[in-house]
């Protein structure tokens, strides 16, 4: 029975040192972003991990769309926090690309952490960005059961000629 009380009290404390430690992860992109958006725009890329490390990238961008200062953090635990990324200060964010000589030297989830920025940049710039909310993993379950049976539906069906 104190087994039971023992690793109840476990699971209590790591979920509640989650907890904490997200909270501390939120405060330090508010602080971070706080900061980067007083000096002007901030073109924000994500790469988001499930199982692999994610991604999130913030670059203040002046008004000829150069880049003036760049974080990033990266990981897979609420242990991440931002660190400079000076390699992208002062390039030009409508330049880049996926075979820009700048990026060749950054990991696939940097790429598109940083390509993702441009993106939305680009279509904040001309008035046509769309946020999109991603869905709920049980969600996802639910469309994927129902593209399924609608599959199986098709193919069971007789075709009428």
């Amino acid at each position: 029975m104190i087994n039971l009380y023992f690793l109840g009290a476990i699971a209590i404390i790591a979920y509640l040192s989650q907890i904490i430690l997200g909270l501390r992860q939120i405060k330090n992109f508010n602080q971070v972003y706080a900061r980067m958006r007083k000096a002007g725009k901030v073109a924000i890329g994500r790469r988001p991990g499930r199982l692999t490390s994610g991604t999130l990238l913030l670059c203040a961008v002046n008004q000829l769309g150069e880049i003036t200062e760049a974080e990033m953090m990266q990981g897979v635990s609420v242990l991440a926090r931002f660190k400079a990324k000076p390699a992208f200060v002062g390039l030009n964010i409508h330049s880049l690309s996926a075979t820009s000589p700048e990026l060749a030297k950054e990991n696939r989830f940097t790429k598109k952490a940083i390509l993702n920025a441009k993106e939305v940049y680009l279509q904040v710039e001309q008035g046509t960005y769309q946020e999109t909310k991603p869905v709920s993993p049980i969600m996802g379950v639910g469309l994927q059961l129902k593209l399924w049976e609608q599959t199986l539906t098709s193919k069971f069906t007789k075709r009428s000629v």
